[in-house]
């Protein structure tokens, strides 16, 4: 099932791509691509297949990804929010639901999103805020308890896909104790939950990021887990979905760089030229090199998961790939010519696109700082620069 959801990005990516521009000028979603994603069962990725999905680890989404960036780089940052809400909920299993101490009726109610999201329906991740990036310890909006569930309020930043997604994944400090920080699938038509259209960005425009104002009332089957306070814990757990799963994207638009690139200049008869040849070779090896980081980040995950050693491979992914996705994205603009800067041709876009990978949270700076923090025989929890969560 899971080499046929690959064959499924693959068979999508021409009409990503053809799509890519138009939403790109226009700042606005790419709704035939959710419609393809559904239509081939991709939301259902990360789903265990007893729920109906294909099952696939974080190696498998890997490869999904970066397949669905080389066709829009929008539409596989988006599908990431979604794979990463159920690729954190797909891989807790028995022993870690135990160990977490969570019950039975979290477990179904866990089960039921799960199975929705087989069944077509996606979710956006509403984390991060202004003044605080994605730092779950500096979060501003606060649950407290009322009868019958929760009452969230505040407001959040950067929610790609939002006034599109099924649900809302939203990280809330309690409004009594801030040491503890839950999250609590939102469903889109809760009263209360307001977008303000205040994307429009240099770069993966199409994922219309918009700000989501929140002041609702949810159910207890809403808190993740079913249990409070699980959110830090979850993020030291799985750190990869917070950090190394935004880099099989950018490997992605790395590599749509090259193919695009390679397409403009031999339509121009420019490729006999030693200049622009080594250009393209040089972009080629660092778009291969950093997709072999990425996925020996991936097959570290599947294979142990939140290890020390692992997490620094998973900082590396994000790292070199952001980093090459912008290095290459501005050579082969360079080797291409001011034809290609023009607004619609897709290196421009790519170029603008490519931009935004050193800049997801943690950045290139902090993701540098805690690999030189690990290296050195520190602790980066404790000794780096800027907090992790």
């Amino acid at each position: 099932m899971v080499a046929d959801a690959l064959a499924a990005a693959r068979r999508v990516v021409p009409r990503l791509a053809a799509r890519a521009g138009e939403h790109d000028r226009a700042g606005t979603f790419p709704v035939a691509d959710f419609a393809d994603l559904r239509q081939e069962q991709l939301f259902g990725l990360m789903v265990p297949q007893r729920l109906g999905g294909r099952g696939a680890g974080f190696a498998d989404y890997a490869e999904v990804a970066y397949e669905l960036a080389r066709g829009n780089g929008a539409t596989a940052l988006v599908f990431n929010m979604h794979a990463s809400v159920t690729g954190a909920l797909g891989a807790v299993d028995d022993n870690l639901a135990e160990a977490m101490g969570l019950r039975d009726e979290a477990l179904a109610a866990r089960d039921e999103l799960l199975a929705d999201a087989a069944s077509g329906a996606w979710y956006a991740v509403a984390m991060s805020e202004r003044g605080a990036g994605s730092r779950l310890s500096q979060l501003s909006t606060v649950y407290h308890r009322v009868d019958g569930g929760y009452q969230i309020k505040g407001a959040k930043a950067f929610c790609s896909g939002a006034g599109h997604a099924s649900g809302y994944l939203v990280a809330a400090r309690h409004a009594d104790d801030q040491s503890v920080v839950s999250q609590f699938l939102v469903p889109a038509n809760t009263p209360g939950l307001r977008v303000e259209q205040s994307w429009d960005s240099l770069g993966m425009r199409a994922t219309c990021s918009h700000d989501l104002h929140l002041d609702v009332t949810v159910g207890p089957r809403t808190l993740l887990g079913g249990v409070e306070g699980l959110a830090l814990v979850v993020a030291q757990l799985m750190p990869h979905w917070m950090v190394a799963s935004y880099a099989a994207v950018y490997a992605g638009v790395a590599r749509a760089a090259v193919d695009a690139a390679v397409e403009h200049l031999t339509e121009r008869g420019l490729t006999h030229l030693a200049a622009v040849r080594a250009r393209i070779g040089r972009a080629d090896a660092a778009a291969a090199a950093a997709l072999l980081t990425v996925r020996e980040a991936a097959r570290r995950v599947d294979a142990d998961p939140g290890d020390p050693a692992t997490n620094q491979w998973v900082w590396r992914a994000k790292l070199v790939a952001g980093g090459t996705a912008a290095e290459v994205a501005s050579s082969m603009l360079e080797a291409a010519g001011t034809s290609a800067t023009r607004r619609g041709h897709p290196l421009e876009r790519l170029y603008r696109d490519a931009r935004c990978g050193a800049l997801h949270p943690p950045t290139s700076d902090v993701c540098a700082d805690w690999l030189g923090v690990a290296t050195i025989g520190g602790d980066p929890d404790r000794d780096g620069s800027a907090p992790r969560w």
